[in-house]
Parts: C-alpha cells; structure tokens; sequence
C-alpha cells in the first residue's frame, strides 16, 4: 500500500516537473520570438537613416520640408501644466486653421511648460504673434515664430555664476607682488633656523 503511494507521488512530481518545463521553453519560444522583431526592426531602422545620410538630396528635402513646417509654426512659452492641446488649439483658433499642438514632456510625461502650434497657412503666424502676453488659465503666454533647429548644431549658452557658489571668475587669481618687505616682525626666513637657548654652549 504505502509503495503505491510513494509511486503515485512520484507520478505527480514527475508530471509537474514536465509542465513547468514545457512552460519555461514556451516562455523561451517566446522571447525569442520577440528578439527577432526587435533585430528586424533595428535593422529597418538602421537601413532607413543609412539611406538618409547616404542620399544628401533626400536629406536636404528633409530639411527643406521641416523649415516649411517651422515657417508655419509659433513657439509657445508659460504654458499652464494642466493645459490640455485642445484648449491651446481653441485659444489660436482665430488666427487660422490649426492643424497640430504639440505640448513638450518629460521623461515621466509631465508637461514641461511650452507647446508648438503648428498652422496650416504661414499668413497666420502674424495672427498668432499678436496674441503674445494673452492669459490662458490666468498666465501671460509668450509666443514667438519657432525657429529651425540646423541638425548638429548645439547653440552656445554661456554658464550663468551660481549666486550659492560664490563669484569664480574663469582667470585664475594672480597674487600681487610684494609691495613689501617679506621679512618683517615676527616674519623669519625659511632657511634660517630660530635661535634656541642651549645651556650647554
């Protein structure tokens, strides 16, 4: 009686063992699976910029296109964090046909403070530009013609001094020269060592 239980229970680990074993290589199939899509895709995507840089007529349309995008397009400063693209598109309603709002985030997808608003005439960026300082959810928006960013071009900021640093100026600080003696009272030359009372001299 007892070795047919003892067998019995073997039987079940054994079938356990087989189960958690078909699941760990289904699990494996799978992750396999999904490391080829991503190789497939990297590689389309390594190929398409490839193509970009090794065809400068298509980059130079790229750039062409997007500084047509920006010539219809206004920046938008101090923006509410709780705006919504859909209140921005309604404030700029009147200069024209808005075709895209675009509200920055960042890497946790909270607003940082700025929308682009792209138009689809250029004729209502001017439109556009007259509402600078216009509040929306009680702040005074900025709005400027957005600028084309040139690719590889870092614009230069210079550091501003940080007030809790104290003032460093970038020279370093050059001590004057003496505008006296070194050796004065109380002041003894480093090769000349102190007289000391001896007793036995």
């Amino acid at each position: 009686m007892e070795g047919d239980v003892e067998m019995a229970a073997a039987e079940v680990a054994e079938d356990g063992a087989a189960d958690e074993l078909d699941d760990v290589k289904k699990r494996l199939k799978e992750m396999e699976e999904e490391a080829a899509a991503l190789r497939e895709m990297q590689a389309k995507t390594e190929q398409e910029m490839g193509a970009a840089q090794a065809d400068p007529a298509a980059a130079a349309a790229n750039q062409t296109n997007r500084e047509e995008v920006d010539a219809r397009s206004v920046f938008v400063g101090n923006v509410d964090y709780s705006c919504t693209p859909e209140e921005v598109q309604q404030h700029f309603q009147s200069c024209g046909t808005v075709n895209r709002v675009t509200i920055r985030t960042n890497k946790y997808g909270q607003p940082k403070g700025y929308a682009y608003v792209e138009f689809l005439e250029p004729e209502a960026v001017e439109q556009a530009l007259l509402l600078n300082e216009s509040e929306l959810h009680g702040r005074q928006l900025k709005v400027s013609a957005k600028r084309t960013n040139v690719p590889g071009m870092k614009q230069f900021r210079p550091r501003r001094a940080n007030p809790y640093m104290g003032y460093r100026s970038r020279t370093p600080y050059m001590a004057a020269p003496y505008l006296y003696a070194p050796y004065g009272y109380g002041k003894v030359p480093r090769f000349r060592a102190p007289m000391r009372y001896n007793p036995y001299f």
